[in-house]
Order: C-alpha cells, then sequence, then structure tokens
C-alpha cells in the first residue's frame, strides 16, 4: 500500500484531533485500519496527555510535593487517560476517518474485512473442538 506519511509537524497536529489534507487521506485509513492500529491509538493518547502530565509533575516538584506522591498521581492520571483511550479506541478512529472524508464505520468495516479470514479460521477450530462434541451429545 503506498500512501504519503505526515512530517512531523503535521502528525503531531493529527495526534491532537487535527484534519490532514487530502494527499495523506490513505495514510490516514491506513493509520486506522493497519495491524497496529490500537498500539497507534495508545501512542495517541500518550502524545495527547503527557504535556498535561509533565505540566503537573512540574507543578508539583516546584511547590516542593513529595516525590512518591508527585510520581503517582502522574502515572494515575496517566492510566485513567489510557483506559478511557482503550474504552473510546474504536469510536475514536472511525470519528478521526470521517473527518478525514471517508464514510462514518468505514474504519471498522476495512479491520472487519481484513480480519474476516483470521477471524473465519478461528469460528472454524472453533466449531470443530467444541461444537463436534454437542452433535455427538445429541445424536445419543
Amino acid at each position: 500500500m503506498s500512501h504519503k506519511r505526515p512530517d512531523p509537524v503535521r502528525w503531531l497536529w493529527y495526534q491532537y484531533a487535527g484534519t490532514l489534507p487530502p494527499r495523506y487521506r490513505e495514510w490516514v485509513l491506513f493509520d486506522g485500519t493497519c495491524r497496529t492500529w490500537l498500539a497507534r491509538v495508545f501512542l495517541r493518547g500518550f502524545v495527547q496527555i503527557a504535556p498535561v502530565l509533565g505540566a503537573l509533575l512540574a507543578i508539583l516538584v516546584l511547590i516542593g510535593g513529595a516525590w512518591p506522591i508527585a510520581l503517582g498521581s502522574v502515572l494515575l492520571g496517566l492510566l485513567v487517560s489510557l483506559r478511557f483511550t482503550a474504552a473510546y479506541a474504536v469510536e475514536s478512529v472511525d470519528h478521526r476517518l470521517a473527518k478525514n472524508g471517508y464514510p462514518q464505520g468505514h474504519g471498522t468495516a476495512v479491520r472487519r474485512a481484513l480480519d474476516a479470514d483470521a477471524n473465519a479460521g478461528r469460528a472454524k477450530r472453533y466449531r470443530e473442538r467444541w461444537r463436534h462434541s454437542d452433535d455427538n451429545n445429541q445424536a445419543k
């Protein structure tokens, strides 16, 4: 798949919910549907929260807060942020794609199509292993 990657400034703009120019449209689709799409969502969440956590830590250090409490609060903030990132990963990617010109739900549909073969294989193995014994028990 050939796609033009955005430069670092545009990439950062994109991470903070900015819309990229149309020439990056294929990259935006790739970003939301590639094998590592979920890791990219977590990276985006970390990039978005890092300045806030850094400022919080700096303030706590400057006012003379205790290091364990300051570090603990920053870590807790990061964990809560990443939890929300995980909870809304699918919706945020679909929204990001819609902002860049794709129909709503397109990312989910593309990922589902890409995973169809793997999911079919898993479903077949599941039926062979677990449903086969049910069929035998019903025949008795």
